[in-house]
């Protein structure tokens, strides 16, 4: 689907220079070291000729590089820097660096995305975010997996960059409550890189990065391969994983041409759950796993060209891409009563068609996405019946569907003034499906025998569904001085059903109630970009509509009205002297808006807050950088937050001490130290009510990490 170059962020100061952002001081046990460092660093001197931080140059938004400054939207950008200092065991520890996003960590690479969001649950709630790899959606439309980040190579990443709210015009379904573009590196920009890492609980890792620029900017060859493996610390469970990717670039006569492959596979023995209220808070329970024997074995690839003609200018080019898409997945749902087993795959390709260009003084991008899928899926239960309705023993699904798509598009920018710009874009999308059911149409046994009651899983006949959707979008960005921006945008985000939404309905479900999912979002934000101080904030009201969710008891609601308001900050400074810091911090409420009461599920009441969304999310850092040395201390922040639509649980929230530290002992050769959870707090990851329980996966107790790393000198 969608497409975006990527581009090289300038680096700052030395070798060990990053990328920072995050949240607000508030009274926890690591109040009185935070407070400490802060003072340290509000008290060094700032110089006019203190160490500076980069301009921030992005892509992801207009899908071209662009000063973040230019922009009438949100981006936020972790850099390559970033990324090598975190050296994240799971893609969550990234997501604390941005405000507005939580990815809730569960077993093994499990995890659930919120971007301005609740963490969302059911067969389609991964529609709700575009993930891209290189600008390139990983997924088809229609069949997303809640877990598909962990098929990118993020460790290795040149940049992360997110887009918070629904995307523009530029992009199209699943841009609904946030976008993030994993952008690898470009020939050319590193160098050969070797490490080796150890951790708690039989923790190895090695990475490899490996580059053969060309006789051009930006070409030759670039590859990178990350295997590792976990021993888990609850029992049996632990991963076995492997990453890697390549790019070509090559500088022809007619154009430049551009290769990648991406891949990954996971072996993981999976924890489930443990139960009762506090759980996480016994050290017997916490490390037990009540599911021994689940797992999830997952495979992807990954395959795309991209074509720019010669005769492409900074203003005006065309821009054309095709890719090819697989994967494939097998896993134990230990989260359901009855334990089935899913299983499910991808087989995908499609074309964009970009061009830039300048029409006066307008700037325009227009472009036409195209996109085939083949997409299948298999229920079974092998326990036996269990639940109301009942979720019977054997086969409960089995079908798959054809996916098509077609999706023009245009976006302009023109300068009002010299320090006004508006911005506009519409997009018309077409999707159709075309599903065959493998199996008895209906709701009765694999067999054919009826339930007593109706069996939960409904499989409706063969058919074919088409969707079609409009969405524009405006704004309005303000320059009142070469250091500051304001903005405010209006923008409608929508997507089309899941296939796993349409096709794997529940008895309370009825097919006719399924349409776009559509989100509205009014946005108004200021930025401050100096040497030493940038700032960036927003305020957001969204009202999302016709949403298919799951409630805490795991059946499905047809039609959801919800309401999202929230306030995001983010703030990074650095001094001469070495000193450092970054800030990121969100307050944001998000309520359902109807009522609606499910049988044997959740009563949702219109004004109450949705489940597994906290108040307040943040983080804070505070650090000094002086070759060959960097020190960091990090505050993690995660507010309370409902467990059920009825607001009667909750989980209290928890607040997080991690410590990180480099050392450069040559000019190849780097050290590297990180110990999360200083504190050894106890805290859930995660917490449910399900079933009438509790449910947590537990936090990791303290934990330390070792790095050596090789950098060709």
């Amino acid at each position: 689907m969608p497409t975006a170059g990527s581009v090289t962020l300038p680096a700052s100061g030395s070798s060990l220079s990053i990328v920072r952002r995050i949240a607000p001081p508030v009274h926890t046990p690591t109040r009185h070291v935070l407070l400490a460092l802060t003072a340290l660093w509000a008290t060094a001197p700032l110089p006019a000729a203190a160490q500076s931080l980069p301009t921030e140059i992005v892509v992801t938004a207009t899908r071209y590089p662009a000063p973040s400054m230019d922009l009438a939207a949100n981006t936020a950008r972790v850099g390559a820097n970033r990324i090598a200092l975190l050296n994240a065991s799971h893609i969550h520890e990234l997501g604390t660096q941005v405000p507005g996003t939580w990815i809730s960590r569960g077993s093994g690479q499990e995890h659930l995305t919120a971007i301005r969001s609740p963490v969302l649950t059911g067969p389609g709630s991964c529609g709700s975010f575009l993930i891209l790899e290189d600008g390139v959606a990983i997924r088809p439309t229609g069949f997303c997996n809640v877990n598909d980040l962990f098929e990118l190579p993020s460790e290795q990443a040149d940049a992360i960059e997110v887009i918070r709210g629904p995307g523009s015009a530029l992009y199209g379904s699943n841009a609904v409550h946030g976008t993030i573009n994993v952008l690898l590196p470009e020939p050319g920009d590193r160098d050969l890189e070797l490490s080796g890492e150890t951790g708690p609980d039989r923790f190895v890792r090695g990475k490899l990065l490996v580059n053969s620029p060309g006789n051009a900017d930006h070409t030759g060859l670039v590859g990178g391969l990350l295997v590792d493996h976990d021993g888990g610390f609850r029992d049996d469970s632990g991963y076995r994983q492997a990453k890697g990717f390549v790019k070509h670039a090559s500088a022809l006569a007619a154009g430049r041409l551009d290769l990648g492959i991406s891949a990954s596979v996971l072996d993981q023995d999976t924890a489930g759950f443990i139960l009762g209220e506090d759980a996480y808070k016994n050290e017997a329970l916490r490390r037990s796993n009540p599911n021994e024997g689940s797992y999830r074995d997952a495979n992807s690839q990954r395959l795309h060209v991209r074509w720019q003609p010669a005769a492409n200018t900074a203003d005006n080019g065309w821009d054309i891409h095709g890719f090819l898409r697989r994967s494939n997945m097998e896993f134990l749902q230990h989260f359901l009563p009855g334990e089935p087993v899913e299983k499910n795959g991808q087989a995908s390709g499609g074309l964009t068609v970009l061009r830039h260009a300048m029409l006066g003084s307008a700037r325009v991008t227009a472009g036409l996405d195209l996109e085939i899928a083949n997409g299948w899926l298999e229920e079974f239960q092998a326990n036996p019946e269990t639940g109301t309705p009942p979720r019977p023993t054997g086969q409960h699904y089995d079908y798959d569907a054809w996916q098509w798509l077609a999706s023009p598009y245009a976006q302009a920018e023109l300068p009002l003034t010299p320090r006004i710009t508006l911005v506009g874009g519409l997009r018309l999308e077409w999707l159709r499906y075309d599903y065959d059911n493998r199996m008895l149409d209906g709701n009765d046994r694999d067999d054919g025998a009826p339930c007593t009651p109706a069996c939960l899983f409904i499989r409706p006949a063969d058919r074919s569904d088409s969707f079609s959707n409009l969405a524009p979008n405006i704004g309005l960005l303000y320059r009142p001085g070469d250091h500051s921006a304001l903005y405010a945008t209006l923008t409608r985000g929508f997507r089309a059903p899941q296939a796993a939404e349409l096709y794997r309905l529940q008895a309370v479900q009825d097919m006719a109630d399924l349409n776009s999912e559509a989100i509205d979002s009014l946005e108004i934000g200021w930025r401050w970009q100096s040497p030493h101080l940038q700032i960036a904030t927003a305020a957001f009201a969204m009202r999302k509509d016709d949403y298919v969710l799951q409630d805490s008891n795991r059946f499905n609601v047809s039609n959801g009205e919800s309401a999202h308001v929230g306030v995001e900050v983010g703030i990074e400074a650095r001094t001469e002297s070495g000193f450092y810091g970054s800030l990121a911090a969100t307050w944001a409420k998000q309520t359902y808006e109807f009522n609606q009461t499910v049988t044997g599920g959740d009563t949702i009441t219109d004004g109450h807050d949705i489940d597994t969304a906290p108040r307040t999310l943040g983080s804070l850092r505070v650090g000094w950088e002086r070759d060959p040395w960097l020190a960091e201390a990090e505050w993690v922040h995660q507010g309370r937050y409902y467990l059920t639509a009825q607001e009667a649980e909750d989980y209290p929230g928890h607040d997080l001490l991690n410590l990180r530290a480099a050392w450069s002992f040559s000019r190849a050769w780097t050290a590297t130290v990180r110990v999360n959870n200083v504190t050894d707090t106890l805290y859930a990851d995660r917490a449910d009510f399900a079933f009438g329980n509790y449910r947590y996966f537990p936090g990791r107790d303290r934990e330390a990490f070792v790095e050596l790393a090789w950098r060709s000198p």
